[in-house]
């Protein structure tokens, strides 16, 4: 087992005179199963493929994509494990100084928009050769969308880059498929037919049965528009319910196929039972790479997410269908890690999107998919919602029982609304007992109902529920252990006076949170759509969006209302709100008087 080869002396060692599929990916190369690169190169080994990697190219540089020379088969190109965009620039659009999947967090070795200007590249290095773009980026690119940063709406990424095939979603299926259909010598424009893809062509008869969206003109001119394309989505991210979809640009139409069927326990398996190197490649000794950190003695445990939050775009991509891996596979994975020099008995997380969902929403589920105008959680729980951690709360307890290991965290997230429906307290005890060390992380993100309604989130009444569970848990087992919740501020929906009602609530927790995040508008995202167009999607019902830059600083501020460096802003807000009662000596304010 060794590392795939990065140049041609690695490829003279193994005595291969070209590559398969050349993998060009915007991170670090890290041979690890939670980096896409690795996983989708090592699937393709897996059924016979020889794959070389190119990790964080110079795209100044024609010659940094020739390094390996000319696939046999395809060009395979993400950014990388985070969208580049995302990667680079915060909420405020302020580059940022580093980044955690570059050697030495170093920031600035992959360029804005890396699938686009990776895909161009290649494409003048080698005329002919096919080009296949995947991963996050490209996945919630995949139609027109809404582009923060340039405050416009953009065409396809799969036009952009002048890619052949853009794989959406979990691409390990879907990237099998397109190899056959590669080595039996179906020319990449002819590979219409693949679930999980999408892909162009000028004849408007090609696709099978498809709903027509509205065309890039209508979406670009006209916002109603654009929210009906996206509803049109929203409604069709299923495999089993959804539709071919096309989108017509002038004399192109791009042309979406429905989503790749789940994976099963078994598949699921197979790709992480394979033999991962589950470390960064040598080049990177001297610096290393920050990502692998949390996530070298993490396990994942489930795809897939049927939480329903507006500001998640995992819908569109993993969608939400729950695939989990089998026992024997996970508890194999910890008897891999007991071996590395490493590691010393602490497991960082067992877990996934939602750390507390291993079984299927309900049963219908298993012959209907998701429903489609209906969420499973959210406004209230749904009747055929099965609630149950018998099963995770086995695994864990099958962990903790093997020999050397010390501490099994759940870091990846819970939904505390799903633990409060549980017939019994089981799971939250286990977790207070076992899995978590003085501090559990909770996302709330909100307390205003009509906010917490545009998230598709429970009310906080459910959020009080838990953390009450949760204190007299650890009151009972004699344990000092704290929630700390993570809260979003300027989501569509949100106007001062509900930041302010957020301010108070925090005030009466006692403590103030480390973190908070305003709200991000990427690509594929229900909250995006409602920022860009000003109404649901779903519903059309008018949105307040809070745009003006001061504002959502002031929305911000508000969450850390006591720092100093917020006391202008928080000043302002509540006289603004004309909220004097927050200010002065009283013990219910949230600042003195100046």
């Amino acid at each position: 087992m060794d590392f795939l080869p990065i140049n041609k002396e690695d490829m003279k060692k193994r005595g291969w005179y070209e590559c398969d599929f050349v993998f060009v990916t915007g991170d670090a190369y890290v041979d690890h199963s939670s980096f896409a690169a690795a996983v989708l190169s090592r699937v393709l080994e897996r059924f016979g493929y020889k794959v070389g990697i190119i990790s964080q190219p110079d795209w100044k540089e024609l010659s940094a994509f020739k390094i390996l020379g000319k696939p046999r088969l395809a060009f395979l190109v993400n950014s990388g494990n985070i969208d580049s965009m995302v990667n680079h620039y915060t909420t405020f659009k302020k580059k940022r100084h580093t980044d955690a999947y570059s050697p030495g967090g170093k920031a600035g070795l992959r360029p804005d928009r890396a699938v686009t200007v990776y895909s161009n590249r290649i494409r003048e290095a080698y005329k002919d050769v096919p080009i296949i773009i995947g991963g996050i980026e490209a996945s919630l690119r995949r139609l027109s969308h809404y582009d923060y940063w340039n405050d416009s709406v953009k065409r396809s990424v799969l036009l952009d880059s002048g890619a052949d095939i853009l794989v959406y979603g979990m691409g390990e299926k879907p990237l099998i498929e397109i190899a056959e259909a590669l080595e039996s010598g179906i020319p990449v424009e002819e590979i219409t037919f693949i679930k999980g893809t999408v892909y162009k062509t000028k004849d408007k008869e090609r696709p099978y049965d498809p709903i027509f969206l509205p065309t890039y003109k209508e979406v670009v001119s006209s916002k109603k528009k654009y929210a009906e394309s996206f509803k049109i989505q929203y409604e069709n991210t299923d495999s089993k319910s959804a539709r071919t979809l096309a989108e017509q640009y002038d004399t192109v139409y791009v042309v979406q196929n429905p989503p790749m069927d789940p994976l099963s326990e078994q598949e699921l398996d197979d790709i992480y039972d394979m033999d991962y190197m589950m470390d960064y490649h040598p080049i990177y000794k001297d610096l290393g790479v920050p990502a692998l950190n949390e996530v070298k003695f993490s396990i994942v445990s489930v795809r897939g997410c049927f939480g329903g939050c507006s500001f998640c775009s995992l819908n569109f991509h993993q969608g939400r269908i729950i695939q989990k891996r089998s026992h024997e596979s996970i508890l194999n994975e910890v008897e891999k890690m007991k071996t590395n020099k490493d590691f010393k008995g602490y497991i960082h997380d067992v877990g996934g999107p939602t750390a507390n969902f291993r079984i299927k929403a309900c049963k219908k589920q298993e012959k209907h998919g998701a429903c489609i105008n209906k969420e499973c959680l959210t406004p209230t729980k749904c009747k055929n919602l099965q609630v149950d951690h018998s099963d995770y709360i086995e695994l864990l307890r099958k962990i903790r029982k093997i020999g050397g290991i010390k501490k099994v965290f759940i870091r990846s997230g819970i939904r505390y609304d799903y633990a409060i429906y549980d017939d019994n307290d089981d799971f939250i005890e286990e977790l207070c007992k076992y899995h978590v060390s003085g501090q559990l992380r909770t996302a709330p993100e909100h307390v205003s109902e009509s906010v917490l309604k545009l998230m598709g989130k429970p009310s906080i009444i459910t959020y009080n529920k838990f953390v009450e569970k949760f204190n007299d848990i650890n009151k009972k087992i004699k344990k000092e252990q704290y929630i700390v919740p993570y809260f979003i501020s300027s989501h569509p929906g949100s106007r001062l006076k509900d930041a302010i009602e957020l301010a108070e609530y925090i005030r009466d927790m006692g403590h103030m949170p480390e973190q908070v995040q305003d709200f991000y508008p990427t690509p594929g995202t229900l909250s995006t759509c409602m920022y860009y167009t000003g109404f649901n999607p779903l519903t059309n019902e008018e949105v307040y969006v809070p745009k003006d830059k001061e504002e959502r600083r002031m929305q911000r501020a508000l969450l850390q209302y006591s720092k100093k460096v917020n006391y202008e802003l928080v000043l302002k807000a509540l006289k603004k709100e004309k909220r004097y009662d927050l200010i002065g000596k009283g013990p219910k304010a949230l600042i003195k008087m100046p």
